[in-house]
């Protein structure tokens, strides 16, 4: 199934201002239950957790920097310093 721009938005919302700091907490939690290990094996573990999260969600963040494809090309907000409108947006 495959989520709809507006939703796939929303969802990435979600993740990065609830999901991604209980993530945080979850994995400072799980790496202090071991023993110090040296500060470069420590960074390497923080690292790769850092980008671990990322990989089940790529699909859910892809192109959503990126204007609303099904939405109306002429609804987009202008440049100002564009003095041509029609000048913007996709070419047909």
């Amino acid at each position: 199934m495959a989520l709809s721009y507006k939703a796939r938005k929303r969802l990435s919302l979600l993740v990065l201002v609830v999901g991604l700091p209980l993530y945080i907490l979850v994995a400072v939690k799980v790496v202090s239950l071991f023993d110090r290990p040296p500060i470069l094996v420590e960074l390497l573990v923080y690292v790769v957790l850092g980008f671990l999260w990322m990989i089940p969600l790529r699909k859910v963040f892809l192109g959503v920097g990126k204007p609303d494809p099904d939405a109306d090309p002429d609804s987009y907000p202008r440049d100002p310093v564009d003095p041509d409108p029609k000048s913007r947006g996709p070419k047909r």
